[in-house]
């Protein structure tokens, strides 16, 4: 845990995983143990346990509406924004409680950044977008290499170092999300939250965006939502497959199924991911 989350507060690495289900994953960075999860009166997932190998990427997968996009902005506490958030379970990383009431949410994302669906890059200068975070965590380093490095990171540096002044809108869609991905890595983060970011993409850019996955998890740890399945295949470690209980006249998602990447694509055990690999419902 990084001390500057909490007050007081020592690194503690997790202890080994209670759950067999779990065993064989090695080092777990982060242990995702939703109950329930509301907004308002609604119960949006439930019985969602999904833990998450360091230097790994775990895809979240499963049809519109079963939450993957809710579980994924748990983890650096997102839905804290979301009128009506309850959640009732915990989400561990490094060993604490990110939703112990001593834990600054703001902080929090400062170790496990986020990258969204469609680019968002700010209305300013390719620097100043990369510079932003370095800005509000008041970082007293040199700037300028910080930047460098991060769009070395993003593999982004060799296309814009001739014109950092520039407008970030100027870059193209693939563009712009791999500076999305500098802005966020530029703090140093240990984890990397990514909501489908390549489904606005085309597929030349698209490519790019897993391939720099790959490069980027030998330095940092990634849980990805993607409705693309041939993406997963490609891009992850582990696979959450979620699906939607209509049962009780409402729609709470919920997981079904967890496991390697080739065991639950080659050999799924539960019914509703054979149909769900097999494209018998999206």
């Amino acid at each position: 845990m990084a001390t500057g989350m909490v007050s007081g507060a020592n690194p503690k690495p997790n202890d080994s995983p209670k759950d067999a289900a779990v065993q064989g994953l090695g080092s777990l960075i982060m242990d995702c143990d939703i109950k329930e999860l509301y907004y308002g009166t609604f119960k949006a997932v439930r019985d969602t346990a999904i833990p998450i190998k360091k230097n790994a990427i775990t895809a979240f997968i499963g049809p519109s509406g079963c939450g993957k996009s809710t579980v994924l902005r748990c983890l650096n506490r997102m839905n804290d924004l979301v009128r009506g958030f309850r959640l009732v379970g915990q989400i561990r990383y490094r060993g604490r409680d990110l939703y112990d009431p001593e834990i600054d949410p703001v902080a929090v994302r400062r170790y496990i950044g986020m990258v969204f669906q469609q680019p968002n890059p700010f209305s300013t200068s390719i620097f100043n977008n990369v510079a932003f975070g370095l800005r509000i965590n008041q970082y007293k380093g040199n700037k300028a290499a910080k930047v460098e490095q991060a769009l070395q990171r993003a593999a982004l540096w060799d296309e814009v170092k001739d014109k950092l002044n520039a407008n970030g809108l100027s870059l193209s869609g693939g563009q712009q999300q791999r500076l999305c991905i500098a802005r966020a890595v530029a703090t140093d983060p240990e984890v990397l939250l990514m909501d489908e970011p390549a489904s606005a993409l085309d597929p030349i850019a698209t490519r790019r965006i897993e391939e720099l996955m790959l490069e980027l998890k030998e330095r940092y740890t990634i849980a990805i939502v993607t409705h693309n399945l041939q993406q997963a295949t490609r891009v992850s470690d582990k696979v959450a497959f979620m699906y939607v209980d209509t049962s009780g006249g409402g729609r709470t998602g919920h997981l079904v199924e967890f496991g390697n990447t080739k065991e639950v694509f080659g050999n799924p055990k539960e019914e509703a991911t054979k149909a769900y690999v097999r494209g018998e419902f999206s």
